[in-house]
């Protein structure tokens, strides 16, 4: 008898221990899996009673918080808020009840804490019972940029704009704006009506706030194109030097037989320029020709090796530019995909990475905006790391574009040396390349400005700034790239 009772004990003392490991192994194991099932109302409300990380902006050394979950007063839920409202938007995205964007939502286990890699501290809250709490996600944004950036598209007018900075050394985004934006903070509301309601009016805006076109490749890259034309041609050694002289005939009489024009119809030079002149005159008609003599496939693969045409995340998700197959490599159409018309499309983001190639001697590094993720107790748990998408050009064809890109913006008769008194005023050499893209409005003052730059330096920084419908890029995107520039520089001394 005592034997049988012996042996149900420990049969039962067996799956007493068992029912403990399964316990413990579903609560620190599985509850992210858990908690992504569907249906499962328990988790949607247990969500607000928990403290989601912060989002913070490191940039410029001390942290700016940008995003944060705060107590709401009589109750044990937590509300986000955005401190900032509208600066930081296109970044932060939205945390509502029922979804996320952006950041907010590519590193959404870490922030409410599900991540498998807080498994530990979780638990360790569970025992010590603390509260518990989601990982803080450190951006690599400089405050001062975004705000010389956000206020700068702000000042313009209204036009619809965005601006990329980034470290061309390291790949991190110091400024990302987008004009118009929205206040994520009427989204966070816990009652669903009001929640439907706001965002309805949100997508149904025509002048589409929620649109991040700092990421979007929605625009003509106009001249700035010219950025690539010129690295292939010395690539492929149709240019030896930027001495070359290159032909520049006005007008260009095209193989179908239709013309293209330099911009108001002006003569480049002496019709023969050297190649760096034809640069910073931005002389359509050279690097028409320069194009067909490319060929459309050489041209594709070279924007390839530009990232156009690739989707990679930052953390979320982007598509920097698009230069789409010309129809039977059609040579007429080449020599306009050449000086960033027809078909091409670009993002600010696409421009500021056309600069950092140069500024980095050929090396096209991948943009990032999270530089550290902290957990509970601020120990590290994820650092951004370097990545090289490609090597498009060698050292010495960057060299030949960074000379060429200096002028622009040096040289008197540069689209761009009205920048100068700003560079001189801060002791800063900014290299660049404008682009006035022509939109498919008939009215110059409709074309997109375009403007790509970068400064070296102990602190480098290259900006890509596009203003849809802002007329000359010399006029309208160059000024926005040289506030942005002046705070970060000024903000890293």
């Amino acid at each position: 008898m005592n034997r049988a009772i012996l042996r149900i004990s420990l049969a039962c003392l067996a799956m007493f221990v068992l029912l403990l490991i399964n316990i413990n192994y579903v609560q620190g194991f599985e509850a992210s899996k858990l908690a992504d099932k569907t249906g499962n109302i328990r988790v949607f409300d247990q969500q607000f009673t928990y403290q989601r990380g912060s989002i913070v902006a490191i940039g410029d050394g001390s942290p700016v918080t940008v995003a944060k979950s705060v107590l709401i007063k009589g109750t044990k839920d937590y509300r986000r808020v955005y401190p900032f409202g509208k600066l930081y938007a296109p970044i932060t995205g939205y945390d509502t009840i029922y979804s996320q964007s952006a950041v907010e939502e590519a590193e959404n286990k870490l922030l409410n804490g599900t991540d498998s890699r807080l498994t530990i501290r979780n638990l360790t809250s569970l025992l010590t019972g603390k509260q518990k709490q989601g990982a803080t996600v450190a951006l690599s944004i400089s405050p001062k940029a975004q705000t010389a950036a956000y206020d700068a598209l702000l000042s313009d007018g209204g036009h619809p704009a965005g601006v990329v900075a980034m470290n061309p050394s390291t790949g991190a985004i110091l400024a990302m704006a987008s004009a118009p934006t929205f206040d994520p903070n009427v989204l966070t509301t816990f009652d669903g009506t009001q929640l439907n309601k706001v965002d309805n009016q949100l997508l149904r805006a025509p002048s589409q706030p929620l649109l991040n076109r700092a990421v979007t490749p929605d625009f003509p890259p106009g001249s700035s194109f010219k950025i690539v034309t010129s690295s292939a041609a010395f690539s492929q050694h149709l240019l030896a030097n930027t001495s070359q002289p290159v032909p520049a005939p006005q007008p260009l009489k095209l193989p179908n037989g239709n013309l293209l024009n330099n911009d108001g119809d002006a003569q480049c030079a002496n019709g023969m320029p050297p190649v760096i002149e034809a640069f910073y005159l931005s002389c359509n008609t050279a690097f028409a020709k320069l194009g067909i003599k490319l060929t459309a496939p050489t041209l594709r693969s070279y924007a390839e090796k530009f990232a156009f045409n690739q989707t990679f995340d930052i953390p979320f998700p982007v598509t920097p530019g698009s230069f789409p197959k010309i129809p039977d490599n059609d040579p007429s159409f080449t020599a306009f995909s050449a000086i960033g018309q027809y078909n091409d499309e670009v993002s600010p983001l696409q421009e500021a990475m056309l600069a950092s190639t140069i500024e980095n001697g050929g090396t096209l590094v991948k943009p990032y905006l999270v530089s550290r993720i902290l957990g509970p107790g601020l120990s590290v748990i994820q650092s951004a790391t370097t990545t090289v998408l490609d090597r498009p050009i060698t050292p010495q064809v960057a060299s030949n574009v960074k000379a060429m890109m200096l002028q622009v913006t040096q040289n008197p008769a540069g689209t761009a040396f009205r920048t100068a008194s700003a560079q001189a005023a801060n002791n800063i050499v900014i290299y660049g390349k404008t682009g006035t893209a022509e939109n498919g409005v008939n009215n110059s003052n409709t074309n997109d400005a375009v403007f790509s730059c970068f400064v070296p330096g102990p602190h480098p920084i290259a900006v890509g700034v596009i203003v849809k419908g802002g007329g000359f890029g010399a006029d309208a995107a160059a000024p926005i790239a040289v506030k942005v520039i002046e705070a970060y520089l000024a903000a890293q001394s």
